[in-house]
């Protein structure tokens, strides 16, 4: 019989799931999984007959880390095995100011094929369940300490898996458990518009970020081919609704791509579709992948792009490039199996 895991499972589902018929036992369990128990012999106010009955029935977790890698700047990277043998990454960040942000997947693998990123050639494997999302997230805590933000910027496409997402939040910042800050949750998506609408309509109200890239529709849609069904006026309205719904500002994300989107004209597109709504820009110099064709942009071609949005009144921030020595940056992430 297979063991039910226990970890993403609200105090009521764990007491269905296991047949409890006391329902202050679910929230025990809630809670000394949320204080990251690691056995059921810990959970020191179970009566010894409810353990022994969890350690024959379930488990806390699900998947195991099966590789942590650490870059010199602080980044980790974690590779987690999933209970049917793929493999997964999830990413530690930390800034200047030292705050730590969990920078985790949501699905193994992705659809969306982005031709810039190295996850986008690996295909869709699965979703992943609301449970191994969580469980990305206590691994990194227990690997770095407390953590301060999530963002939904790993592996996969969030508008693609948004249910479980949903379960996931509602773990992680469930008052009774690890009580984590909706503000301090971000969801990125490379521009699924009906994603959107239905983030802003039914919640949680959380920051959302848009993989932009470029504001030309041709280079977008050779870029990135969720461009043909989520075309770019269509876009820019579900981010300006997310945008007035949430009272959130969105953040538009762009990897700066060496000769491709980093023109003149380029970036007077991206100030033509920015314009008028409330958004941040995102500007992320691209990490090299050596089975992509593109190339990493100079500083003086960064500096031009900069400079152009903010001399149209853009608020712009270019981002420091991290965790590249672990293949831990944005877009690097792509090993879902021991072979790959």
């Amino acid at each position: 019989m297979q063991k039910i895991s226990l970890t993403g499972l609200t105090p009521l589902q764990i007491n269905e799931t296991l047949g409890l018929k006391q329902a202050f036992r679910g929230k025990q369990i809630f809670k000394w999984i949320s204080s990251h128990a690691k056995s059921f012999s810990e959970m020191t106010n179970l009566s010894k007959e409810l353990r022994d009955e969890l350690e024959e029935k379930a488990v806390i977790r699900s998947s195991t880390v099966n590789q942590v890698l650490k870059d010199p700047d602080g980044t980790i990277k974690l590779q987690i095995r999933l209970s049917d043998g793929l493999f997964i990454e999830t990413v530690l960040l930390t800034d200047k100011a030292d705050r730590k942000t969990a920078c985790v997947s949501c699905q193994a693998g992705c659809a969306m094929k982005c031709a810039f990123c190295q996850t986008g050639t690996l295909g869709l494997a699965r979703n992943l369940t609301a449970g191994e999302i969580v469980e990305e997230f206590m691994y990194l805590e227990e690997e770095a300490g407390t953590l301060d933000n999530i963002v939904f910027m790993g592996m996969g496409e969030p508008m693609m898996n948004l249910e479980a997402i949903r379960g996931a939040i509602a773990w992680l910042s469930s008052t009774d458990g690890r009580n984590l800050s909706t503000r301090r949750i971000t969801l990125s998506t490379c521009g699924v518009i009906k994603g959107i609408y239905d983030l802003a309509d039914n919640g949680p109200n959380i920051r959302l970020a848009v993989s932009l890239t470029t504001a030309d529709e041709e280079l977008r849609e050779r870029l990135m081919p969720v461009q043909k069904g989520n075309p770019l006026g269509e876009l820019r309205k579900a981010i300006n609704y997310y945008a007035e719904k949430s009272g959130k500002r969105v953040t538009l994300e762009a990897a700066l791509l060496h000769g491709e989107n980093t023109s003149k004209e380029s970036a007077d597109r991206m100030i033509n579709f920015a314009r008028g709504i409330d958004v941040n820009i995102n500007l992320i110099p691209w990490n090299p992948i050596e089975t992509l064709p593109f190339s990493e942009p100079d500083a003086s071609e960064c500096k031009a792009f900069v400079s152009q949005l903010e001399n149209a009144g853009l608020n712009v921030t270019l981002r420091t490039r991290r965790g590249r020595t672990i293949k831990g940056a944005c877009g690097q992430l792509g090993k879902t199996s021991q072979e790959n």
